[in-house]
């Protein structure tokens, strides 16, 4: 079983690139953004309570996230493995995904990054945002604060996962063919 966590900043491409990613390797994407929204959408408790911080542009916390999250793996008890998109976000989170994980008799193959500059990203999403509907896409101060918390909470994660032998960093700029191709043989290898 791979089970990858695709990282990087908001707007790197992580979405896109997952997409792609898991019919290549037959795996199962796992958004947490896209977890959150249909629990939003279909007005679960965890979903109310996860609208509440996403529209102040926060971090969903940790409790709730896990749970979302190991619903989803257990929804698919038959994967051949899993790309972890927007998750785990904070160092606590990767070490519930560990056990989570081992529990399991799994565990994560490698932490992916996209790099992408913050200045490119903020455009991105402005962008997205125009067609999306996404509200926490249309106000670059909401934004800058999701860039302020993955700089503070998020992007120490690097450490963990480099600590391990676990982290890969990968050029998000060029085409999505481009960077599709990079990431790919960054998972090949894993």
């Amino acid at each position: 079983m791979k089970n990858i966590v695709l990282f990087g900043p908001p707007g790197a491409g992580k979405g896109t690139q997952a997409t792609l990613l898991k019919e290549k390797y037959n795996l199962v994407h796992i958004s947490t953004g896209d977890v959150f929204r249909y629990n939003i959408k279909n007005q679960t408790e965890l979903g109310v309570l996860a609208k509440k911080y996403m529209d102040e542009g926060d971090l969903v916390p940790d409790e709730v996230t896990i749970e979302m999250l190991k619903a989803e793996v257990n929804k698919n008890a038959d994967a051949n493995g899993f790309i972890f998109d927007g998750f785990p976000r904070t160092e606590s989170q990767a070490k519930a995904l560990d056990a989570f994980l081992s529990e399991k008799g799994e565990q994560i193959n490698g932490m992916v990054a996209l790099e992408v500059s913050e200045d490119l990203l903020v455009e991105r999403l402005l962008e997205r945002g125009k067609t999306s509907g996404r509200t926490d896409d249309t106000d670059e101060g909401k934004i800058r604060n999701r860039f302020n918390e993955y700089n503070t909470k998020t992007a120490v994660l690097k450490d963990y996962y480099q600590a391990q032998g676990n982290y890969f960093g990968v050029n998000g700029v060029g085409s999505i063919d481009e960077i599709t191709n990079r990431l790919a043989q960054v998972f090949d290898k894993l």
